[in-house]
């Protein structure tokens, strides 16, 4: 099958062109025909060097598909050949086939075209484990969202909304913030022109904030929350070593927490899959939910499609089609 390999680590040009003998799925696994790919976050910093695969994964690029299933191990029961889904996976995306945990993947949604639903597992995934998944929500209660045009972005914005939270986002230009409108979000925050912290604060505080920027927006949304808050950290663009007061976590009961999705137990991936399942995949069906696609290019092409989501400029996912 072809593959995109890295070539060392370094920038996009080291993503090239390979072939790789085709992945034989595990008793409880399922091999799939990739229709499409996902382009997250983590396949950037991989490829950079800095977040290798956990032992016994596959060392291609690559965390979400979708597709068709063409093999099935012995052990699971949950599909079959010929089933479309799309997938979470532990990496070995960015090929023409890749074998799946069957209890990590989900039907197509209602209302999604098979290519965009590559573009659902890694971000719902994320988002929904960290800020809703057994988390009690506050009624009516302000959600702060950092990076409002991206992948986790526009998803995180969509649940918030559909959660009935009011949605603040932090955007980089007049287009994304139309873009998150669209989405559904309260207000937008142009960065560029405006400070959150404030605006925030004269709504009452952020309940939930979720964080991908780090840097000095660690002690500015500790300004920003509202007691008994609770903010999450999902990336550090703008770096991770920062010198902050901690009293007001204390005075305030603020949560801080942090996770990263793929060293997380299969048992909890196969957790999520099912909540995401009974109780967000029916909303695709009602209209409040729906894929966002930024970009598809061609699998040969990801070097670019890499390119692309560094500038940060796109809104929603990036996608690649063997």
């Amino acid at each position: 099958m072809k593959v995109i390999e890295a070539d060392g680590v370094g920038g996009p040009e080291v993503l090239v062109e390979g072939s790789r003998r085709l992945p034989t799925p595990a008793p409880d696994e399922i091999l799939i025909r990739v229709t499409a790919a996902g382009v997250n976050g983590p396949d950037l910093v991989q490829r950079r060097g800095h977040y290798p695969p956990p032992k016994g994964a596959s060392d291609l690029l690559g965390l979400e598909v979708s597709g068709e299933v063409v093999a099935v191990g012995p052990q699971q029961t949950m599909w079959k050949p010929g089933d479309r889904m799309c997938a979470l996976t532990n990496g070995g995306g960015y090929a023409e086939y890749v074998a799946v945990a069957a209890n990590h993947c989900l039907p197509i949604p209602e209302g999604v075209e098979d290519v965009d639903a590559a573009g659902l597992p890694e971000t719902f995934f994320t988002v929904w484990s960290n800020v809703f998944f057994g988390q009690a929500i506050p009624e009516n209660g302000n959600f702060l969202v950092h990076g409002g045009s991206g992948g986790i972005g526009s998803t995180a914005i969509q649940l918030g909304v559909a959660m009935g939270l009011n949605v603040y986002t932090t955007v980089e230009s007049e287009a994304a913030a139309a873009f998150a409108s669209s989405l559904g979000a309260t207000r937008t925050i142009n960065f560029n022109e405006e400070d959150f912290v404030p605006i925030c604060r004269e709504a009452g505080g952020a309940d939930i904030i979720l964080d991908i920027i780090g840097g000095d927006y660690v002690a500015r949304n500790i300004k920003a929350a509202r007691h008994d808050a609770r903010i999450i950290q999902l990336a550090f663009n703008l770096g991770s070593k920062v010198e902050i007061d901690l009293m007001p976590v204390m005075l305030k009961r603020i949560s801080y927490t942090g996770s990263t999705l793929r060293s997380r137990s299969d048992a909890f991936k196969a957790q999520v899959a099912r909540d995401l399942r009974e109780k967000v995949w029916p909303i695709f069906a009602g209209g409040s939910l729906r894929s966002v696609t930024h970009a598809v290019l061609p699998l040969s092409q990801a070097a670019e499609a890499h390119r692309i989501m560094e500038a940060g400029k796109h809104h929603g996912k990036i996608l690649l089609q063997p």
